[in-house]
């Protein structure tokens, strides 16, 4: 049995990764692929109690080491139990934010030494990379906005615009780095043209090789 592909959604706040993710989801099963949909940190029961952990404002003066592990921790449940099942079982995953949100944040936003993610990473995924990354490009003020429109800001949401621009710094040097993983989408275009972009980034990349 061919093993499944992995496409990770990344990007800052309010970059429009979850309406992308309806959008592709419709346009793969016209094309005979039923793809998994999940997200991180979640996409568990465990994950997602640590998922709220994360997220409660309440929790505010939790440190930037025990966010690391907590997000890691619910990363190692979810490919235990989710991914890697449905990828060995050959279904394609869509994954809202992986091991690069992980960067971004805690490295990029909080500071963290990216070697210590490293050691993290190889520890919990053993080598598993996502197969395309579809990073969604859009300025940090722009975002926020939409951000915090739709509803009243969680513990990340609710960090300062300098918080937000090292994260989106972090992003575009990860997608530099893996420019063969990472296609790298003008979130500002109308949402057609963005959901174009991506419909031919997924062609272009994946579809192509089957």
């Amino acid at each position: 049995m061919t093993r499944g592909r992995l496409i990770t959604f990344e990007g800052g706040e309010g970059a429009g990764k979850t309406t992308q993710i309806k959008r592709l989801v419709d346009w793969l099963q016209r094309q005979g692929i039923d793809p998994l949909v999940t997200r991180e940190p979640g996409g568990t029961a465990a994950a997602e109690r640590i998922r709220a952990l994360l997220l409660d404002s309440a929790n505010a003066e939790l440190s930037a080491d025990a966010e690391l592990l907590l997000v890691f921790a619910a990363r190692a449940d979810h490919l235990a139990r989710c991914i890697e099942p449905a990828l060995a079982s050959g279904r394609w995953v869509l994954c809202d934010r992986f091991t690069d949100a992980t960067y971004a944040y805690q490295g990029g936003g909080r500071g963290l030494d990216w070697s210590r993610i490293e050691e993290l990473e190889r520890f919990v995924q053993r080598g598993l990379q996502p197969d395309l990354t579809l990073l969604f490009d859009l300025s940090v003020a722009s975002g926020l906005a939409r951000a915090r429109q739709r509803s009243t800001p969680d513990r990340f949401e609710a960090e300062d615009l300098a918080f937000f621009e090292r994260v989106q710094a972090a992003y575009r040097q990860i997608a530099a780095r893996a420019a063969d993983r990472v296609c790298v989408i003008r979130a500002d275009q109308a949402e057609e043209s963005v959901a174009a972009d991506v419909k031919a980034c997924v062609a272009q990349r994946l579809l192509d090789r089957c």
